[in-house]
């Protein structure tokens, strides 16, 4: 028996809903709508038969009338089960139906766990737009739980790398494994992935974790002003220099200097850096003074830095002193099963601090964001979700607030190249895009059910 504390089962394909009402007429109407959609329905009776179910076959979400009495409106008996089925799934969406709500029963429905309310007569439309973005924010819950219970030993990694991809997983194990030894990292991947999180965290598991952790970025540094950035310099070494200054290499003393954009340094300083680490020593610039320095380097780059060394730019020695492990971290299109997860994190964060109490990202809205390319990769997907929180106006997050201006698969490709594969995922996307990010639309554009289209949209997200 699942407990309200454990992880939900991975949600079911198709998913499975239970609907509990003691009127057969409802039972068998609610029935026909969902199946039509393509989810599998169970049916119960009685408040005993629906938690016989809910354990033996547990369902992926419940609709669940309130009245099962006809001698009274107060809803108590299905207030009971609500409670007792929410007892049982800290997750799963409850959907409450009754025709005869109440202000305050609706009140006490949600305080007890329920997730909507809906009034008979429903509306069909309205009934499956709960069911599937409930049914998709529980599954975003519960990969959250399933991947904090398989990398506890990581969780403390950056909000960046929350995911399940294994190219993350690995890169994480890796570079827990070498925060704890004294070689120096360069990290290297495009801008927005997250290198000086990832600098940071590493810092933070290792021995020097007590100590500074000090950043430089070079990229936005004059060449002039470089060396007395990381060295220091003395009162007089040049104009302006009014007074003696500590550099971020003495700064840094006893934890990790994290270099940032390293491929930017001019050959001069290039030098000048190698042989502060080969030395061990750095000299405030006018000064003839040696200051032993003890730091860990951690370099970065979003630059194809062997190309650099390559073409003259730079030097391959400096590279092999920088480079003891070297950790690429991968654009964020390339662990495309983790977009989903990171784009609810920002989402509870940002709604969180913004004060906006929104149910989450619809159906539509995360099928849109996992086709989207991310050229700014996972800083960029911090930014739309920060954005569309604040732009949303209804209860949910929707396609309209994300405002993605690109999408992938808009241009043609050559059919004759094309596998029968490639060609299906190619009109797939390109449906949505005409669509507007529209799912039902986008099935009836190409002839499938709505359930059919996510099933190829799972297909090609993987």
């Amino acid at each position: 028996m699942t407990t309200a504390t454990e992880p939900s089962a991975p949600l079911r394909n198709p998913p499975l809903i239970l609907v509990a009402d003691d009127q057969a007429d409802v039972r068998e109407s609610l029935r026909l709508l969902l199946e039509t959609e393509g989810y599998a329905v169970k049916s119960a009776a009685s408040p005993e038969e629906t938690l016989v179910l809910a354990r033996s076959v547990p369902a992926d979400a419940v609709i669940l009338d309130l009245n099962y009495r006809a001698d009274t409106t107060s809803g108590e008996e299905g207030l009971e089960l609500l409670s007792r089925l929410r007892a049982l799934d800290a997750i799963r969406p409850l959907i409450v139906l009754t025709g005869w709500g109440t202000a305050g029963l609706a009140v006490e429905a949600l305080k007890r766990g329920a997730q909507d309310f809906l009034e008979k007569p429903w509306d069909n439309a309205r009934v499956l737009t709960v069911v599937r973005n409930l049914l998709a924010l529980a599954e975003s819950r519960r990969e959250s739980s399933r991947l904090a219970a398989a990398n506890r030993e990581l969780a403390e990694a950056p909000s960046a790398f929350i995911g399940r991809s294994r190219i993350m997983g690995r890169i994480l194990e890796e570079a827990r494994h070498v925060a704890s030894s004294n070689a120096s990292i360069l990290i290297t991947g495009a801008s927005g992935t997250g290198k000086g999180l990832l600098a940071r965290w590493i810092h933070d598991q290792s021995p020097r974790s007590g100590g500074p952790f000090v950043r430089v970025n070079l990229g936005g540094l004059v060449d002039s002003l470089i060396e007395s950035e990381l060295y220091g310099h003395v009162r007089g070494a040049f104009t302006d220099a009014r007074s003696d200054r500590v550099g971020r290499f003495e700064l840094a003393h006893g934890g990790t200097l994290f270099l940032d954009e390293i491929a930017n340094l001019s050959p001069a300083s290039q030098a000048a850096l190698l042989h502060a680490l080969e030395e061990g020593r750095i000299e405030r610039v006018g000064s003839a003074i040696p200051v032993a320095i003890d730091v860990r380097i951690i370099a970065a780059t979003n630059a194809e830095i062997r190309q650099a060394v390559g073409d003259g730019r730079f030097r391959s020695d400096l590279l092999y002193r920088l480079n003891t492990i070297e950790i690429e971290l991968p654009p964020l299109r390339a662990r495309g099963e983790d977009i989903g997860l990171l784009a609810h994190h920002f989402f509870a964060q940002s709604a969180r601090q913004n004060g906006k109490p929104l149910r989450g990202i619809s159906a539509d809205a995360q099928a849109a964001l996992e086709r989207y390319d991310w050229p700014g990769n996972v800083r960029e997907l911090a930014h739309v979700i920060e954005r569309a929180v604040l732009l949303a106006t209804g209860e949910w997050v929707e396609v309209a607030d994300l405002r993605l201006a690109q999408m992938p698969g808009s241009e043609a490709p050559g059919a004759e190249n094309l596998t029968l594969e490639q060609a299906e995922r190619y009109l797939v996307f390109r449906a949505l895009e005409q669509c507007g990010g529209e799912i039902e639309a986008a099935a009836r554009k190409l002839g499938v059910s709505r359930s059919a289209l996510y099933r190829r949209l799972a297909k090609y997200r993987r």
